[in-house]
């Protein structure tokens, strides 16, 4: 017989309980459910954002980075350029979420796909720092096409004839993501780095790079990946908005002309500075610009073009840093001298303006210009010229004519035009860095402050400030503002800003201009200049001379501006050599040689006719021996020369020669002028300051 289960019947005590308790529990349900309707009626939708600001993060949020404008040359040849690349990013702690599943896969696709450093890709995924990390760049500036080899690796189906072995180990392939962003790029490299600059971050400082930065730069978009409230995916894209792009007025093709007499002359030669300028006189537009400092744009912190390796290693952060910034610096703009005698031409056509002189005015050069109270100091000339034209004035560099043109001025006249030709005051040009230079005031500008400065020595100036004076003198008598962009266009290539030459003034009557440029046809026919002359084409130029301070050292500055040709220029060339490496810095012929150079290449290479030829037949142009070596190493001797050749039986040019000293220093006027034809050869612009007694 079966026993029967006995059942226990709640008494009434517990069942109480039990419904106390249940009762308990559904106002604790009722407390809660009262404060989350009044938490979500009085903050719930700042908890709201909070919670979608979280899941954002957590889902995407990225930057899209804008694309930096481009320059151009003139010709739309592409100078800077930004090029799309790629971080590789890994993600440590996707990756350590199942190390046995998905790190040997990982490393092997870093490793044999991107080509990553193994040790450093385990490094970072077990190091304490950064194992837990979601983003760790681990490669810089990887091109689209090793990015796209790679999502193809990695982009596996059933229908891609792989092994489900492969499928599966190329699925386990985590944590790798790309950000994207852009590389400047110089395809150019060196060529025309002063003028260019460079950037290697989000800013610039030198070159058209820095002053234009604001334009080349853009603006970053965003790209928002979030959940919605419903617990749907959105997504929400601001574009970026790239910068603009300029076009400069450079030629490349003169540019390179302009570097290729600048390399030549460092190789033979060389000196501690060395500028180049060439502009259209008729508009300002600078065609090219070029020092001896050479570096590589895609690589501007690299001093191995000054310096040795032993050097480099030796340097201090200080003496890098200056280094680096004197190589970057551009001495067309941001260095001010003593010009020497290219200022004559401008002295002369201001004193004309003026009406201190007049186009017959003769001058007497007896030697020198004594000055004083009692007349019993005295300054030398560079020759025992006698009676001169203001032609010839400007043939033979006289300086005594230049004084007493400048004692007939007067200072304050003559202070006012300097004025008019700009100096002493930064000429607008877009590049960063410009220098105003030094000039006298009327309570510094004595007797002799006045009659050093009409020959270009006592005050300081800058190539751009030369340059665009005699621009202005030449071409009728406009001041154009020098510039290096013609116009700002869209990321799609549309107009944005057209920029027209700037006039900024008249500083001369056309017709005294044509007498300049007569004068300083003359220069070159006849005189101080003869050096420059590329044969089948008429041109004007002045030598300018310049001993620096101390005095006494016997270190120079010559320089060399010409245009071509006379009737209608429409080329100009400036050079400057500062302390050249040689005996014998004071030969203006150092300068003429370059600038012969840069003539005798640019001008068939813009088309322009020669218009001095013998029977349609174009004379030999014989360019200086020491270019050979160069010329010869980089493959430019033969051919791409046009009518030219270097050196000859009977080079006209030859090398530089030593100036005779003037024998004793006693400032004495010269006794005939066939004692000073021993001491002076016709290249050399003048005399030594000590020899000329100041």
């Amino acid at each position: 017989m079966k026993k029967r289960k006995t059942i226990k019947k709640l008494d009434i005590k517990m069942r109480r309980k039990l419904v106390g308790l249940f009762a308990a529990v559904l106002a604790v349900f009722f407390v809660l459910l009262t404060r989350i309707t009044y938490i979500n009626a009085v903050s719930g939708e700042r908890y709201k954002k909070q919670v979608l600001s979280q899941a954002q993060q957590q889902y995407d949020s990225r930057v899209l980075p804008f694309k930096r404008g481009d320059i151009l040359d003139r010709n739309g040849t592409l100078l800077a350029a930004s090029n799309k690349v790629y971080n590789v990013i890994l993600d440590c702690k996707a990756v350590n979420s199942d190390q046995e599943r998905y790190l040997e896969p990982t490393v092997q696709a870093l490793t044999g796909l991107l080509g990553a450093d193994e040790e450093e890709v385990r490094g970072v995924l077990s190091a304490e720092d950064t194992r837990e990390s979601q983003y760790c760049i681990l490669m810089k500036d990887l091109d689209m096409d090793t990015k796209k080899a790679f999502e193809d690796y990695t982009d596996v189906g059933p229908d891609s004839g792989l092994s489900e072995e492969e499928i599966e180990r190329r699925s386990n392939i985590a944590g790798i993501w790309f950000e994207e962003r852009y590389k400047r790029n110089y395809p150019m490299n060196t060529l025309a780095c002063d003028t260019i600059g460079f950037t290697d971050g989000d800013h610039a400082d030198w070159g058209l790079e820095g002053y234009y930065d604001s334009v080349l730069n853009g603006v970053d978009g965003r790209q928002y990946g979030y959940f919605s409230s419903d617990s749907t995916v959105e997504q929400n894209i601001i574009q970026p908005t790239d910068g603009k792009t300029i076009k400069t007025t450079l030629d490349i093709g003169i540019q390179q002309i302009v570097e290729k007499y600048l390399q030549a002359f460092i190789r033979a030669m060389g000196s501690e500075e060395l500028g180049a300028i060439v502009m259209d006189p008729d508009n300002g537009e600078v065609l090219a610009m070029g020092t001896k400092d050479f570096y590589d744009l895609n690589n501007p912190r690299d001093l191995s073009s000054k310096f040795t390796q032993q050097e480099i290693e030796q340097m201090s952060d200080e003496d890098t840093v200056t280094n680096l910034n004197e190589m970057w610096q551009n001495f067309c703009v941001t260095e001010a001298f003593e010009p020497g005698s290219t200022v004559k031409p401008l002295v002369i056509a201001s004193a004309l303006e003026s009406g201190i002189i007049q186009k017959d005015t003769m001058f007497n050069c007896d030697g020198g210009w004594s000055y004083g109270e009692n007349d019993d100091e005295y300054i030398r000339c560079n020759g025992f010229h006698g009676d001169q034209t203001l032609a010839q004035v400007t043939a033979n560099s006289c300086n005594d004519a230049m004084m007493q043109i400048g004692a007939m001025m007067g200072g304050e006249k003559f202070l006012e035009s300097q004025s008019m030709m700009n100096f002493g005051s930064r000429t607008g040009i877009d590049l960063p860095g410009e220098s105003a230079g030094v000039l006298h005031t009327k309570d510094s500008l004595g007797s002799v402050e006045l009659a050093t400065d009409s020959f270009g020595q006592g005050f300081m100036m800058t190539m751009i400030q030369e340059i665009s004076a005699i621009s202005s003198v030449i071409n009728g008598g406009y001041y154009y503002q020098p510039h290096l962009v013609s116009k700002i266009l869209d990321s799609d290539g549309t107009v944005s800003k057209d920029i027209t030459p700037v006039l900024m003034r008249q500083t001369v009557s056309a017709d005294i201009s044509a007498s300049v440029r007569e004068h300083m046809r003359t220069a070159v026919e006849e005189g101080t200049g003869k050096y420059s002359k590329v044969q089948g084409y008429s041109s004007g130029g002045k030598s300018g001379t310049a001993e620096k301070f101390p005095r006494d050292q016997g270190n120079y500055l010559v320089s060399f501006i010409a245009f071509a040709p006379v009737e209608d220029p429409q080329i100009v060339v400036y050079v400057v050599i500062d302390e050249a490496h040689t005996e014998n810095q004071e030969s203006s012929k150092l300068a003429q040689y370059i600038v012969q150079g840069i003539l005798s290449e640019a001008l068939p290479y813009l088309n322009i006719e020669p218009d001095e030829t013998e029977d349609g037949v174009i004379p030999t142009t014989t360019l200086w021996s020491g270019f050979s070596s160069y010329l010869e190493e980089t493959g430019q001797l033969s051919g791409g020369l046009g009518n030219t050749q270097i050196g000859g039986p009977e080079e006209a040019q030859g090398g530089p020669e030593e100036q005779p000293a003037m024998g004793n220093n006693i400032p004495q006027p010269p006794e005939s002028n066939e004692e000073l034809d021993l001491n002076n050869d016709v290249q050399s612009d003048g005399i030594t300051n000590e020899d000329a007694g100041f």
